[in-house]
Formats: C-alpha cells, structure tokens, sequence
C-alpha cells in the first residue's frame, strides 16, 4: 500500500451537521422552506455551490451562497468536533504513506473544515468536487488524485461512507472500504458490496499499517 484516499464528510470529519444546519439556514432564508436532514442529504453529491444553484428557487444565488459559506464558517467550530482516533489515524498514516481527499465539496468549504479541524498538514492532494467534470460516484477524482500522486490503482485504499463513495471506488478500481466510524454517517449499509467495512477508526489504522509492513517485506 503506498496511497490513502478518503471522502470527507462523515468520513475524515463529522461535518453533517454543519452541512445540515447551512443548508438549512439558506433555504429558510431565501425560499421560506424547512427541508429535513433527509432531504438535505438526498442532494449531496455535487458541491455546495451546485445544490444551491440548482435548488434554490430565489433568483439570488450568490447572495444564497455566500449566506451558506458564512453560516458553514460560524457554526464550525460550534458543530463540528475533532475526532481523536481520526486524528491519529491520519498522524500514523502519514508518515508511511501518501493521503489524498475525494469530496464532492467544494474547495472552499473543504479548506474552512480542513483549518478548523488543524488537518491541513496531513495531505499530498485534495480533489474537490468543484475541480472534476464528474463528482463521485463518478471514479474521476481517484484516478485524478492518483495520477497526481504517481500511485497505481493497485497500491491505493479508498475510504468512504455512501454509496457514492462505494460505487467510486469499486469502479476506479481501487480497495474499497466502508467507513463507519463516525457518530453521523451518510448510510450504514450500501447497495453494493464493498471490500471491506470498518466501524472503528483503529481498526483501519491497524488493517493499514498491515498492509504497509506487507508492501515493505515484498519490496
């Protein structure tokens, strides 16, 4: 193993209730609609600037997402807590391997959460949804990531909690895993199979660091 690739939001991050509560904000304020995380999850997949250009009735989406971008910013740190064994996870990965994020968000909210959460350090490419023609489950973005890491398919795990993700990674060709170790996750079950699925953080870290001692034993 010589790449990590993670999904972001319930993944790396327990970021959907920020999500949630931006969302929210925004379509209460310019539509007067109330939508339920349900709803608000069932359009996740493009980046923020997306959904609220395609779902926002009120002509004003610029002044729509500036509203989201300003909400997400407030309410981070208030909504959005650090994760010690993914913080770890990502301090061990690190030092023997490359680490990439595959999100559909978009560059500008992945850098707020990354900031806030002091995990900017941790990663050789990130691969926002606002920088592919394809958002997951598209597999554009891994092999994106992993032709600017120099990483074969092969040598690379990808991590994520949807059925995007799962369907991402299957079809780019990569091991796959399922990641359940977030208290807020986007799905707990998947319509297709993946690889693997983990719900401890540890238990991956572990599952890892075997692969990694394997590659280096083969070498």
């Amino acid at each position: 193993m010589k790449a990590v690739l993670f999904d972001f939001d319930g993944t790396l991050a327990d970021t959907l209730p920020v999500l949630y509560h931006s969302f929210r904000t925004v379509f209460l304020e310019f539509d007067g609609q109330e939508y339920s995380d349900e709803e608000i999850r069932s359009m996740f997949g493009p980046p923020e600037t997306i959904i609220i250009d395609t779902k926002v009735q009120h002509p004003d989406k610029e002044s729509a997402r500036k509203l989201f971008y300003e909400t997400y910013e407030k309410k981070h740190q208030e909504l959005v807590k650090e994760n010690a064994k993914v913080t770890y996870l990502l301090d061990q990965l690190s030092e023997k391997v490359q680490l990439g994020i595959i999100t559909g968000k978009a560059r500008r909210s992945l850098e707020i959460s990354l900031r806030e959460l002091r995990m900017e350090q941790y990663f050789d490419v990130l691969v926002p949804g606002d920088e592919v023609e394809k958002t997951k489950p598209a597999p554009e973005g891994i092999e994106k990531a992993l032709r600017k890491i120099g990483v074969n398919k092969k040598d690379a795990v990808f991590a994520g909690d949807s059925d995007g993700d799962i369907n991402a990674g299957l079809d780019a060709g990569v091991e796959t895993v399922g990641a359940l170790w977030l208290p807020n996750v986007q799905q707990t079950s998947f319509d297709r199979q993946p690889d693997r699925i983990f719900k401890d953080a540890g238990e991956f870290l572990t599952f890892c660091l075997d692969k990694i001692e394997d590659n280096e034993a083969s070498e």
